[in-house]
């Protein structure tokens, strides 16, 4: 087995139309850390009537020495390789990494699993994995973003592997780092527009008065890193994607909770939210 700490990718066939194997790259000379690149041959298939083993292997071995070509041809001096593994995809993907020092995949998700935003393996192997996850947009290639990493932060105490990763990713990248908070009003309030004016003026000072003491804790850790504060009112998924989107942000990183069910309403509305609409790479980093 390959000895880590080591970058998984996860491709298919459409994997030079996707961004995810260069940013895998990338990191990979960022961080000094080999890539390990897997595609998985969906065993459902066998047990169907259209299975032809030679012809899927044989395809399959090709895909996998395309890649290795590739990974062969980065100059990074680093140990790259590539395999072919069968299984369900998500939980094959999500299996193999653990111990890895992340995963990443597509938003076009894998082969035949494919939805209209994110690909239904690319959300499954979200809530699988025990390490870090980063969805790529399709199509990213390295310059499409300048900016800053960005990390969003909410009310809740389970911020520091999420910002321990992104602000390991600004360092690396030599960027500042931009904690964004998005605030709304709670529903009570939204009858009386007297009331609304005092209460948004006084929520908003609170916010900022709070993620500003929160990034002074960090920079005190970090005084080599710009760290920024962006807080916002809005809806969060918007707010979030938004800030990013004004950041030019080369990535984002939310925090999630990983589940052993697969379903929408586990990963939480605004990090599926974000992971749909992101225009950028986003790191989801999990607090258990």
């Amino acid at each position: 087995m390959t000895a880590q700490p080591v970058i998984q990718v996860g491709f298919d066939n459409s994997w030079r139309d996707t961004g995810a194997l260069e940013w895998a790259l990338q990191e990979a000379n960022l961080r000094q850390e080999p890539i390990r690149a897997v595609h998985v041959i969906d065993d459902s298939l066998r047990r169907t009537a259209y299975w032809e083993p030679t012809v899927v292997d044989d395809a399959a071995m090709d895909l996998v020495d395309s890649v290795r070509k590739e990974l062969a041809a980065d100059d990074g001096g680093l140990d790259h390789e590539a395999d072919l593994l069968a299984g369900p995809p998500a939980a094959t993907l999500a299996q193999t990494a653990e111990g890895s020092t992340m995963l990443v995949v597509g938003r076009r998700g894998m082969g035949a699993f494919k939805r209209l935003l994110i690909g239904s393996t690319s959300e499954a192997v979200v809530h699988r994995a025990t390490v870090p996850v980063v969805v790529v947009p399709d199509g990213w290639k390295p310059g499409d973003h300048i900016g800053p990493v960005v990390v969003a932060v909410d009310e809740s105490e389970e911020q520091h592997a999420a910002m321990k990763f992104a602000i390991t990713a600004a360092a690396e990248r030599k960027v500042p780092l931009r904690i964004v908070h998005v605030w709304d009003l709670p529903n009570i309030y939204s009858w009386d527009a007297s009331v609304v004016a005092g209460i948004d003026e006084e929520l908003a000072e609170k916010a900022r008065r709070r993620w500003d003491a929160v990034a002074e804790q960090w920079r005190q850790k970090y005084p080599a890193l710009d760290i920024e504060v962006d807080v916002r009112r809005g809806h969060a998924v918007d707010g979030v994607v938004s800030a990013a989107q004004d950041a030019d942000a080369q990535l984002l990183v939310v925090g999630g909770r990983r589940h052993h069910r697969v379903t929408s309403v586990l990963l939480g509305s605004v990090a599926r939210g974000v992971l749909h609409h992101a225009t950028c790479p986003v790191a989801v980093v999990h607090t258990s």
